[in-house]
């Protein structure tokens, strides 16, 4: 049962103390859930394995103290963690090889929860650099442990490595019938500060979307655009029915040279936010209201308007 007690001169909204009070509450009733659930998965695992026993009757699978205490890092802070041992005295038939409980709640190499991981490459990209990490999570969390600079390394070298493959991967098996595509202009580790990010998601006969192809641009132009298209013609990707983009000259340019039998369409979205632009706001909610596409439209698309 959780059990905290205030420091009576804690007391007070909005203060400090009483801040951390709430913190270290989320923490404990944290450390107790994931304790118990602990417990559960190896009570389960003995239980499975209680009809086992050893020519003296005694249980093959047994339990056998704790693990040393280990911080875990968290997105209620750091955790600590003290997981049940299983003795389990059985051998493979196969191998020979002595078998081993293994946690799928909390792994033996498991220093951070996936939500922490998941976290790191958008800090990353919104300009937080390897050397910072540490400090800055370390404040936050409560620990830095897990959060090194060499691990923040490592971590970027894996997401490069997971960017390559999917910029390489075959687009031969997928149709895509639409492809909207747009460019996004940022201000975050950027050498250049004319570059942006040329985004291209296509949409699947069945209606699925899918990212197709993420790249780096010199102000959306033509030639950015239309080396971004040769490459994902050149992985197989055909020809789409319908193409959606903004006003923006270079995608289409591209595309009329890459695939010029692709039809055009201007975004319904930018389309109207430029019609609101020239309207006093008294006038939008009935503008909105016309211009909404038809029921059943694909958003973004439209009757084909040719530049």
């Amino acid at each position: 049962m959780l059990s905290i007690v205030p420091d009576p001169d804690s007391r007070g909204g909005g203060s400090p103390a009483s801040a951390s009070l709430i913190d270290e509450i989320v923490r404990e009733g944290a450390r107790q859930m994931l304790a118990e659930a602990l417990q559960a998965e190896v009570d389960a695992y003995i239980a499975q394995f209680a009809d086992q026993r050893d020519e003296r009757g005694h249980r093959l699978v047994v339990r056998n103290g704790y693990h040393q205490p280990r911080e875990v890092l968290t997105s209620a802070g750091a955790v600590e963690v003290t997981a049940p041992r299983v003795n389990d005295k059985r051998t493979d038939p196969g191998t020979g090889e002595r078998c081993r409980f293994s946690s799928a709640i909390l792994p033996t190499w498991a220093r951070k929860t996936p939500k922490i991981t998941e976290v790191l490459p958008l800090l990353y990209l919104h300009g937080l650099s390897s050397g910072d990490f540490v400090p800055a999570l370390g404040q936050f969390l409560g620990s830095s442990k897990g959060l090194s600079a060499a691990v923040i390394t490592k971590l970027t070298e894996q997401w490069k490595a997971e960017h390559r493959a999917f910029a390489d991967r075959d687009l031969s098996e997928v149709d895509f019938v639409y492809l909207w595509v747009d460019g996004i202009h940022v201000n975050i580790r950027l050498e250049e500060h004319k570059l942006c990010l040329l985004v291209m998601i296509g949409v699947r006969a069945d209606g699925r979307k899918e990212l197709v192809a993420l790249a780096d641009g010199y102000r959306e132009s033509t030639e950015s655009w239309a080396d971004l298209l040769r490459d994902c013609k050149r992985r197989g990707m055909r020809a789409q029915v319908l193409a959606v983009g903004d006003g923006a000259l270079g995608f289409w340019g591209a595309l009329r040279e890459v695939f010029p039998d692709t039809r055009e369409q201007r975004c319904w979205f930018h389309k109207i936010g430029n019609v609101l632009a020239a309207l006093p706001k008294s006038a939008h909610p009935g503008a909105k209201k016309a211009l909404a596409p038809r029921s059943g439209m694909p958003r973004g698309a439209g009757t084909p308007w040719r530049r």
